[in-house]
């Protein structure tokens, strides 16, 4: 059996992970190339347009040294030809920084850190996002974010990684970006 809507499928699912991989590299206008200039994000803590969700992001992420996202199970269900509701769940891991002071004790419930201490947190949740097409693209036109856990603990001392192994950066030079530079790929 063949699904019609099988590259509908492949470009909504492209949108999503432009979204993580931005958002896990600090590369704001890759996040912005998932949303439609008019799209609302209510993630939380911030609920309003795509310009004020990127400073969001920015501000934030100033003070989180690591980032991931993974992305689970992702239900399509299209509501006419351009317009589609997805689900897809997600765990994000991120190490803040002591640099990020008092914001590390909101995920720690009481446990007890010193002030030279990174925090490793765990979100795991689900993206509800109305995705429409328009001009040829799929794009987020509302998200909404669903938390179902929250927490956090203390960071071993770098964040427990071997100085010998490749380590995620976000600062431009990451091992993907470093990659894609040499191939002709980043623009």
């Amino acid at each position: 059996m063949t699904d019609p809507r099988a590259q509908d499928r492949y470009d909504i699912e492209q949108c999503l992970f432009r979204y993580v991989r931005g958002v896990d590299r600090k590369d704001w206008d890759l996040v912005r190339s998932a949303y439609h200039p008019d799209a609302h994000d209510d993630h939380g803590n911030y609920k309003g347009g795509i310009d004020g969700f990127i400073a969001s992001l920015v501000k934030r992420h100033a003070t989180i040294e690591q980032s991931m996202h993974v992305v689970g199970n992702i239900v399509i269900e299209f509501a006419g030809a351009d317009k589609a509701l997805m689900e897809a769940y997600f765990i994000t891991y991120q190490r803040l920084s002591p640099s990020a002071g008092d914001a590390r004790l909101a995920y720690l419930r009481g446990a007890p850190i010193g002030p030279d201490q990174a925090v490793e947190t765990e979100v795991i949740g689900r993206y509800v996002d109305r995705m429409e097409r328009r001009d040829g693209a799929w794009r987020i036109a509302h998200r909404t974010v669903v938390f179902e856990v929250f927490r956090g603990s203390p960071a071993p001392a770098g964040g427990g990684l071997s100085d010998r192994w490749a380590v995620g950066r976000r600062d431009g030079n990451d091992p993907i970006e470093v990659a894609r530079r040499e191939m002709g790929l980043a623009g």
